[in-house]
């Protein structure tokens, strides 16, 4: 069955790999000829220039059914043999890690090369052992940047095909496919634009948990996002990615049934504090023309693909009076009628998919993403749970884009190879799906290894052998924290039912008993918080000739900003211990060290261009084209990291800091606003002997997003000053 599902998820995108073959099938001995016309010579070309006339690219039929890559050659004059294009940046991006001491990621790079590409000593070669590469969560375009744009995207792309992925999921674009359908179905302009969301907070009104808000979205800026969307996935074609596309599986305005007499609508209530969309009865004859109609656009303003992605009943969704069976059956039948062969893809979360659905279906055309695969111990057999449907073993190792390093990395090893090679497995993919990307490299190359991987990786061995990769020679302080790391932040495992590493107390709504800044977060540190910190002196120590790339210097400021942000676990108690005794003078400097840490950290993420709020606000903006639109789409963007919503989420649903993360004019702004206006209000209490005065912290936050001032869009500061700091400050 394999090889059929390998054949059909090829198929649609078979005229952009033809192209490719074609443009490579006269390998010439001049590189530089076959630079200027493959699209994985092109990627090198924007990577590396200075070595884009180094590696020749020909493309090879799959080997029984399965992408791989082979890269030999002499010193400057690399030849890289894959099945697509992307396959053959895999195997460009494998030598280079192996043999070069290159690595190029999302977060940092270290590309410095001799002159001449070093040869190669023994042939570099790997199959891979499933066919799906998945990568994104469904609220990636929320918490990791709704408002990049071409420049951001066109190298993200290159990353995740180095990485060896093949499947991506781009809900960009969506808005004016839901938008164009139902003009057609009764409704008028302004009140669809009214209806959809800001664009940060698109993906949960995909997933049918929310509408509206941050809306209206003009005619303008839905026209740049599916131009966007159309860029996006033409270069996903072009180097043989799959770009999964979302489906239609009944999705509604409000006010349907009065426009469609007849319609069997069924309301779904609310979420975190959110009105849910209406959802339309999929067996229904309203139903099918809907879904018509939404194909054929999205047809016309993105084409077709061979993924589409749903997930029905997302989150606590109610199938009312419709059985949930026979729906599955006519979201299937539909998407059949219009894309015959296609794959429906659905994530594997909390009760989803209902047995009711998996039951349902055609199961060998449906794929499930795991999103819990390294999440709880009692997940041991998904095909127990899914009846033998295709999955893929996922990660979802933040959530809301936290920035706390870390991740399940033992589990990943054990738990991936046993699960593949089982007698009857349907595991057939990797999912990395962390709720915000662009963190965590070592977990996002290590996971992404996993593919292509003969038998189980060895994880001692692997961070062994991460620091020349990533920074480019061996050093032995270098060795020494990652070795550090390996047994701490990214030491953890599932026996404690989670994924994701603990948030930092920094950026959590004052209470000196809180636990986590974020409500569905760990309470605790998942790893020795005092072991951790011996990372820190022994990164500073690193070699200063091999400081100057941005992945040595992204990695400081990492293990910098996680040991000021373990910190507050430690000291919190100690302030919480101090006002429960009255003990004004330890209350004081313990406060004091508090907003000292505060301060320091902030100092610490302005060092770098991710870790700037600033960036995010401008990013949004720039997307506007009046002030008033701009205005709106900042806050769209500003509202998501801070009260998420209006109060009935925040505070109802419990949504606010859900997405907090320690960036700078985050940090220095709204986290060190919350604590002085706390810390103050606890002075005065402990003075007068009273109970503090209350505070109304949504109405904090939400004039803070409304008001804020102008925060930095370029970095200041030098990452190792500032970390000599942070260690001589915490006495390491």
């Amino acid at each position: 069955m394999r090889l059929s599902r390998r054949t059909l998820l090829s198929s649609l995108a078979g005229s952009a790999l033809a192209l490719g073959a074609g443009a490579e099938a006269g390998f010439a001995t001049e590189a530089g000829a076959a630079a200027a016309r493959g699209p994985a010579a092109r990627a090198l070309a924007r990577l590396l220039p200075a070595h884009r006339d180094q590696v020749t690219f020909t493309a090879v039929p799959t080997a029984g059914g399965r992408d791989h890559y082979r890269v030999t050659g002499r010193a400057g004059a690399i030849h890289v043999e894959g099945t697509t294009p992307a396959v053959q940046l895999a195997g460009l991006h494998r030598y280079l890690r192996d043999v070069a001491d290159v690595h190029i990621s999302w977060a940092g790079e270290q590309t410095r090369l001799p002159r001449l590409l070093p040869a190669v000593p023994g042939a570099v070669e790997r199959t891979a052992n499933v066919s799906h590469r998945f990568v994104f969560n469904d609220t990636n375009d929320g918490y990791t940047g709704p408002y990049h744009d071409w420049s951001y995207w066109e190298r993200e792309l290159d990353v995740l095909a180095l990485h060896g992925y093949n499947e991506v999921l781009v809900y960009l674009g969506s808005d004016s496919v839901y938008h164009r359908t139902f003009l057609q179905h009764g409704y008028h302009e302004a009140e669809l634009r009214a209806w959809l969301p800001g664009p940060a907070h698109q993906p949960w009104w995909l997933l049918q948990n929310m509408a509206g808000f941050g809306g209206p979205v003009s005619a303008q800026l839905m026209d740049q996002r599916v131009e966007l969307a159309r860029r996006i996935i033409a270069r996903l074609r072009e180097l043989g990615m799959t770009p999964v596309l979302p489906g239609y599986f009944g999705t509604l305005p409000p006010g349907f049934a009065t426009r469609n007499p007849g319609a069997h609508v069924v309301p779904q209530g609310t979420w975190a504090g959110f009105a849910r969309p209406d959802w339309l009865d999929p067996r229904s004859v309203h139903f099918t023309r809907v879904a018509a109609t939404f194909y054929r656009v999205q047809a016309e303003l993105l084409g077709v693909t061979s993924q589409y992605k749903m997930d029905l009943l997302h989150e606590g969704g109610t199938p009312g009076d419709v059985p949930v069976g026979e729906a599955a059956r006519a979201v299937e039948k539909a998407l059949r009628t219009a894309r015959p062969g296609a794959i429906w893809t659905l994530l594997g979360w909390q009760e989803n998919p209902h047995r009711e659905i998996v039951e349902a279906v055609d199961r060998s055309r449906m794929f499930i993403v795991d999103g819990l695969s390294d999440r709880f111990p009692a997940v041991t057999d998904r095909e127990a749970s899914w009846e033998g449907t295709p999955y893929a073993f996922g990660s979802i190792w933040n959530f809301g884009g936290h920035t706390a390093m870390g991740a399940n990395v033992p589990d990943w090893a054990s738990l991936y190879e046993s699960w593949r090679t089982k007698p009857d497995s349907a595991l057939d993919g990797i999912a990395l799906m962390p709720e915000g990307a662009d963190n965590n490299p070592a977990a996002f190359a290590l996971f992404s290894d996993l593919a292509w991987t003969d038998g189980p990786v060895d994880v001692e061995d692997w961070f062994a052998r991460w620091p020349r990769q990533r920074y480019g020679a061996d050093d032995a302080h270098a060795a020494t924290a990652w070795d550090v790391l390996r047994r701490t932040a990214y030491g953890t495992t599932r026996a404690d039912s989670w994924s994701e590493g603990a948030d930092g107390l920094f950026g959590a709504r004052p209470d000196l008993s809180v636990t986590s800044a974020a409500a569905w977060s760990p309470p605790q540190l998942r790893y020795d918080g005092a072991e951790f910190e011996r990372a820190l002196p022994a990164m500073l120590a690193v070699a200063p000739g091999l400081r100057a790339s941005s992945a040595y210097r992204y990695d400081l400021l990492d293990v910098t900003r996680q040991t000021l942000s373990n910190r507050s676990r430690r000291l919190l108690p100690r302030i919480k211990e101090a006002y429960g005794a009255g003990d004004q003078e330890a209350f004081a400097a313990l406060t004091a060290e508090w907003m000292r840490d505060l301060a320091l950290l902030e100092r610490v993420v302005a060092t770098d261009p991710r870790h700037l709020l600033g960036r995010w606000i401008a990013d949004a903006r720039s997307w506007g084209t009046t002030a008033q639109e701009k205005d709106r789409l900042a806050h769209d963007a500003v509202s998501l990291l801070t009260v998420w919503g209006p109060r009935a989420g925040a505070d109802g649903g419990h949504l606010h800091d859900y997405a907090n993360r320690e960036w700078s004019g985050l940090v220095g702004g709204l986290y060190t606003l919350r604590w002085r206006t706390c810390f103050a209000a606890l002075t005065t209490a402990l003075a007068r002997n009273t109970a503090p005065a209350p505070v109304d912290w949504y109405a904090l936050e939400d004039q803070w997003v409304r008001t804020h001032p102008a925060y930095a869009t370029e970095p200041s500061g030098d990452i190792v000053k500032v970390a000599e700091e942070v260690r001589a400050a915490l006495g390491l």
